[in-house]
């Protein structure tokens, strides 16, 4: 067996990023910078009012008013001494003026406006290219974001060159299995590990392929790999251990797969392998629906975003204080299902691989090191947040 480490290592070497391809900036929230883009103007492109007031040159008044600038229609003319311009929020400063004065410091009579005493000296401008200069880039690897959209849309950009999102094919194996909705004979469950990983996948930026279930015999697996031929990443879920009906490895294999790696020290999750299958690297994980989730999210997760350009990083940890008293971990690292609430970070009591009611109430994978010590209510530990 080798350690989680070590698994990642032999996982991101199986890929690499992805290339570009250009979309439309309003489909561009979620997908990940591939090249730098550059701003095409200055933001603001004049200088700018940043109230509602008046232009003038600085001086103490009283000020003649000889026009308007509205946010889209600004002064043509510039201000001399002893004049101003009614200006708004967001419009042209006229040239010539070097300060605006907000309108609740300002009495105006007609045309005319005095300045009220003890006013607010701040000058109100907001220089040209104050945001940004046109030139101005955004580097990759960069996850677009909304406020990152709206910035690209100021620097007149219209068009975002992004990594392609990985296709991911997804085979669940097994004669137990029935898909969501079909009526299940006395020996048969639901796959429901192949619908929680394609929302996964498709959460990180990947375009997940629910393939049909592949039956525990090689015609039928030899058949789903087939259809998977093209995918950027091929995960398979159960046949991934060494019992009769195990047959994903030795069908891969004779399929020409490559093998990295088979077995890891974690629970849940040990049986589980990984290689390349013609252009595709291949990841088989366990059956058992927690097992199956947990490997999707340590493993799975961090090959999707290595191939979106965002750079091999293990899953994001975090630290928290135990809320409860738990006792030593054995020779595999532990991602226990946890709560984390305000008062710390607790494991639930069943930890079965098979519970996915314990998963769905657990928002934590607390990690137990190996051979972890007996630990105390109060003391730091690493979770992954789910």
């Amino acid at each position: 067996m080798i350690s989680v480490d070590e698994a990642l290592t032999a996982l991101f070497a199986l890929v690499e990023p992805l290339d570009a391809e250009i979309v439309p900036l309003a489909q561009a929230n979620g997908r990940v910078l591939a090249r730098p883009v550059a701003a095409r103007r200055d933001q603001p492109p004049f200088a700018a009012s940043a109230m509602d007031g008046y232009a003038v040159i600085d001086g103490s008044g009283p000020f003649t008013v000889i026009g308007e600038s509205a946010a889209g229609h600004g002064f043509g003319g510039a201000v001399g001494l002893g004049e101003a311009v009614r200006i708004f929020t967001g419009a042209p400063v006229p040239g010539g003026a070097n300060r605006v004065i907000i309108q609740e410091d300002v009495t105006r009579d007609g045309d005319t406006i005095t300045l009220r005493e003890n006013m607010d000296t701040a000058p109100y401008i907001r220089p040209a290219g104050g945001d940004f200069a046109a030139g101005a880039e955004i580097a990759p690897p960069r996850l677009l974001r909304p406020s990152d959209l709206a910035m690209l849309a100021a620097m007149n950009v219209s068009e975002v060159p992004v990594t392609r999102r990985p296709t991911v094919a997804i085979i669940a194996t097994g004669d137990e299995l029935v898909m969501p909705g079909e009526d299940p004979g006395p020996d048969q469950i639901i796959a429901s590990n192949a619908v929680g990983l394609a929302a996964m996948v498709a959460e990180t930026g990947g375009l997940p392929r629910v393939l049909p279930i592949a039956r525990d015999n090689a015609p039928s697996l030899r058949t789903a790999f087939e259809i998977a031929q093209g995918a950027d990443l091929i995960v398979t879920i159960g046949g991934a251990s060494v019992g009769d009906h195990d047959l994903v490895a030795p069908v891969a294999e004779a399929l020409g797969m490559e093998r990295a790696f088979y077995k890891i020290a974690m629970r849940p999750g040990k049986p589980l392998m990984a290689g390349r299958i013609g252009q595709s690297a291949m990841i088989g994980l366990p059956g058992n629906p927690v097992s199956s989730l947990v490997c999707g999210t340590i493993f799975v997760l961090p090959m999707l975003r290595a191939m979106l350009g965002l750079g091999e990083h293990p899953a994001p940890r975090q630290r928290a204080e135990l809320a409860v008293d738990i006792g030593p971990n054995g020779p595999r690292e532990h991602y226990m299902r946890a709560r984390l609430t305000h008062e710390g970070i607790a494991p639930f009591e069943r930890q079965d691989s098979s519970l996915l009611s314990v998963l769905g109430d657990a928002n934590a994978l607390l990690i137990r090191p190996v051979k972890d010590g007996t630990r105390r209510s109060g003391d730091a530990v690493e979770y992954v947040p789910i």
